[in-house]
């Protein structure tokens, strides 16, 4: 294998981001490579192999707008599982060959701008050595994985996996399982390992408001029909808010009279996903006593899918731990039922925290030995900034990335940083990528860069770097959209505030998909809060860039 790269362009991780920018950079006639820690494309879809693994945004929304790529490939169902998933990136593969310009088992540990040759000069673990002019960093929001540092977790001596690291050949039949955490995946796992285990012991600090999924079988003949309304469909996603179809209630919890509202609950409840979310009435984000009400509903239909009352009322209880919303709403498809099956205990970590791990399992905080064949982190991701701050990337200056963001994340539109010249960044903080359909931003930000570096080119552009009063300013309108609204109440990945130690930050521009593309798309107009230098030395800038 040839271990020196020379390319116009690089970009780190292949998944659907970097599949989207490989795409575009081949469309612009540039050489260009991907470096991917994994052994194959698919980004989250190939790390994510755990039992009952499958994606939350709907069918036809989940994959790229790119007739390529959807014109002979067929779904079967409303939410893809995981293996249809990888199934769907192999399609891809073949069908433009992307592979040949992917190296795999690449991990990415260092990245250097070298001023004198204008490029960056990018190092693997595995000793490969690339040079571009360009850098595209597709590292994807969850990827690093976290665990908490539990006391005594090197004492035990029974199997322990991280749900994004899952081994193929784990068999939980018969077994005494643990699974700590409750949100998404953990979610997905215990529905999975609640049919399949002997014992299933759920450990979680606080329950998730998991709403139905709604899952259904897709006919041939659903897709056909469909398929012909794609390019329409997937132009309206672009338009929308989360890059759902749907769009939100334009009037308040209560601008209505009871038996509306209850209409319209009911209505969205029976459409499944995140209907019940996304096309709401438009203040619960804002209005506690209209939150409260959106919750009351979702209690309402959920207390009653369960019998055992001290389950219940852990993880649905009369009084809400947190505005509803506020935190990622899991996708279930039997959640309540699986929890209540005899074989499943949950125990609250608030009221009895893990005192220590031990040889044979987790001692609890009353002393309470909870002995264990198996157990499973679902605790999440150092969301956002962790696949980042890992990777070995340093400014113009020589500082990692890790000691910039050390007081806070600072990016200007969410794809560029002041003191990395010509590196971008796509599916990113400082965005809608919290509620956001994943591919609909991953192509608003992957057509922005395209055509950032596409008149870069054509104007002979040394390279361009986001200005910091840019960037100063768009963090402050990230603050100024969350400040009004309810999200920044709840602790969760969201704000950050997940990984002890890491500064609580909100990170997510709520603007909705359309106003994100919009002031993006904007600011190529003049290089607004760009600097950018040319290759006779001239500079071009618009200092302040958006305005907000």
């Amino acid at each position: 294998m040839d271990t020196t790269i020379q390319v116009d362009a690089l970009v780190v991780g292949a998944g659907l981001s970097g599949i989207s920018m490989l795409y575009r950079l081949r469309k612009l006639g540039l050489k260009a490579k991907v470096l991917e820690a994994g052994a194959n494309l698919g980004g989250v879809w190939h790390w994510n192999r755990y039992p009952g693994a499958r994606v939350d945004s709907e069918w036809p929304y989940y994959q790229l707008s790119i007739p390529e790529f959807y014109e002979n490939f067929d779904f079967t169902e409303r939410f893809p599982s995981a293996e249809e998933l990888r199934r769907y990136m192999q399609h891809i593969d073949k069908t433009l060959d992307l592979k040949r310009d992917i190296v795999f088992n690449q991990e990415v540990i260092d990245l250097r701008w070298n001023e004198t040759e204008n490029q960056w000069l990018t190092t693997t673990k595995e000793g490969i050595t690339a040079r571009s002019k360009y850098i595209v960093l597709c590292t994807g929001p969850l990827h690093r994985r976290h665990v908490p540092a539990f006391p005594g977790l090197e004492a035990y001596k029974g199997d322990l996996h991280h749900t994004a690291f899952w081994p193929d050949d784990i068999n939980v039949t018969g077994k005494r399982v643990a699974l700590i955490g409750a949100g998404a995946t953990g979610i997905q796992v215990a529905q999975a390992l609640a049919k399949q285990a002997k014992e299933l012991t759920v450990f979680m600090r606080r329950p998730s408001y998991c709403l139905p999924m709604g899952q259904r079988k897709l006919s041939l003949e659903d897709q056909q029909q469909t398929k012909a309304r794609f390019e329409t469909l997937f132009q309206t996603s672009r338009k929308s808010y989360a890059g759902f179809p749907g769009a939100m209630h334009s009037q308040g919890v209560f601008d209505v009279s009871a038996e509306e509202r209850e209409r319209l609950y009911e209505e969205l409840w029976g459409k499944g996903g995140f209907a019940f979310v996304v096309s709401n009435f438009n203040n619960w984000a804002f209005d506690k006593t209209a939150n409260r009400s959106l919750y009351d509903f979702w209690a309402k239909k959920t207390r009653q899918r369960m019998n055992n009352a001290r389950k219940r009322d852990i993880l649905v209880p009369v009084e809400p731990p947190f505005w509803f919303g506020t935190k990622r709403c899991p996708l279930e498809q039997d959640y309540y039922e699986s929890m209540d099956r005899n074989n499943v205990s949950i125990v609250d970590l608030k009221d009895t925290p893990i005192k220590t791990f031990n040889e044979k399992g987790l001692l609890l905080d009353n002393n309470e030995q909870q002995d264990c064949d198996i157990v499973i982190m679902a605790t999440g991701f150092d969301s956002f900034t962790g696949s980042l701050t890992s990777i070995g990337l340093k400014n113009r200056d020589g500082v990692d990335l890790e000691q910039v963001w050390r007081d806070g994340i600072k990016t200007y539109l969410g794809v560029s940083m002041p003191g990395f010249p010509n590196a971008f960044a796509v599916y990113t903080p400082q965005a809608p990528a919290a509620l956001a359909n994943g591919p609909t931003l991953i192509e608003t930000q992957s057509d922005f860069v395209a055509s950032a570096i596409e008149k870069l080119e054509a104007e002979g552009a040394k390279h361009i770097e986001a200005t910091n009063e840019a960037a100063d300013s768009w963090d402050r309108m990230i603050e100024a959209m969350n400040a009004p609204t309810l999200f920044p109440l709840t602790n969760s990945w969201w704000n950050t505030s997940n990984v002890p130690g890491k500064k609580t930050q909100n990170v997510t521009h709520l603007g909705g998909i359309k106003m994100y593309e919009d002031q993006i798309k904007d600011t190529l107009q003049g290089w607004k809060g760009f600097l950018v230098t040319l290759r006779d030395g001239h500079q071009s800038n618009d200092v302040n860039g958006v305005d907000v």
